[in-house]
């Protein structure tokens, strides 16, 4: 059983106000580098790759620390090809998402060039990022954030974003793949975090060992789902269900799959309206997986899922 970290914030059973934030703030220290994990990367593919053109398409400050929010587009963007939509770093210690997002830039948007429109924002929110945080400086979870006018700046501007590369273009898109990770973090520090911070007590929950997906209960689209499955076994294992057949305290809608209303939620795979969507999550606590098959997990998904929509019906601009 994993043991939770102690909260000495703010009062027991009473929702943080703007000084317990604050203090929780103040203890985030920095442990890694957006400039040099994510910045540098994008800067070099957009510049050496004839794939990719860089995107900077906001900045978002907290205090004296500033982000540039950049992504990269396909350098030859046609409007009549269907558009797919990347992102990682949502919740931002959740590394593989981030270098997964990256790494299926650098060595997979070439098989896609001239079939498809692609957006891939790797890094969604780099102050959680660089704190490996699963919130923004605000202590709001981005990730349930997405609507707008939205309590989270980094949720805020991909939703500019998307509309500026979908319906202000006159086109819908075609998928949109949203890379997570499920951690030991998750039960042993954010969620007794997120229960002190609500005022609520805290109930222990479970952590599925594997690979799994969250697909939109609004519009799941199983055969999508069980393709990148399909895949994705080939580089690491699946999540089994629990006893009690399910994942995270929800009934399966097949192996490895479960579904939530991603709109109703604020999940940012609701950010397009897309034919086909899904949130990727990888459990990179596993002593059954590395880091870098968390990372090639997440990759097999994304080039599996595009691989799928593409063959599927309707991929005309407006699929």
């Amino acid at each position: 059983m994993l043991t939770p970290i102690d909260i000495h914030i703010g009062t027991p059973g009473k929702p943080w106000g703007s000084a317990d934030i604050a203090q929780w703030r103040a203890q985030q220290p920095v442990l890694r580098s957006h400039a040099q994990d994510v910045l540098q990367p994008l800067a070099e593919m957009a510049q050496h790759s004839g794939e990719w053109a860089l995107l900077p398409y906001g900045h978002i400050s907290y205090g004296t620390d500033h982000y540039p929010l950049q992504a990269l587009r396909s350098a030859h963007w046609q409007p009549h090809l269907p558009a797919v939509l990347v992102t990682g770093g949502v919740h931002g210690y959740e590394t593989s998402g981030v270098h997964g997002a990256l790494a299926f830039a650098r060595d997979h948007a070439r098989a896609f060039a001239g079939r498809i429109n692609l957006l891939v924002v790797p890094c969604v929110s780099p102050w959680g990022y660089e704190r490996i945080h699963r919130w923004n400086a605000h202590a709001v979870d981005p990730n349930r954030s997405f609507r707008q006018p939205s309590p989270a700046a980094e949720a805020s501007a991909l939703l500019d974003l998307v509309a500026q590369y979908g319906e202000r273009r006159g086109m819908k898109w075609l998928a949109h793949f949203d890379l997570h990770e499920t951690t030991d973090t998750d039960e042993t520090v954010f969620r007794p975090l997120l229960a002190a911070r609500d005022g609520q007590a805290f109930e222990p929950g479970s952590i599925p060992d594997g690979f799994y997906l969250v697909g939109d209960s609004d519009n799941p689209q199983l055969p999508f789902q069980k393709a990148m499955l399909k895949a994705v076994e080939k580089v690491t294992h699946i999540a089994p269900a629990d006893p009690d057949g399910r994942l995270i305290g929800t009934p399966l809608a097949a192996p490895g799959v479960v579904l939530f209303s991603a709109r109703r939620v604020g999940h940012c795979a609701s950010a397009t309206g897309a034919t086909y969507t899904t949130t990727t999550e990888v459990y990179p606590d596993s002593a059954r997986a590395t880091p870098e098959q968390c990372v090639q997990a997440q990759v097999a998904a994304v080039v599996a899922g595009i691989g799928f929509a593409l063959q599927a019906p309707r991929v005309g601009g407006l699929a």
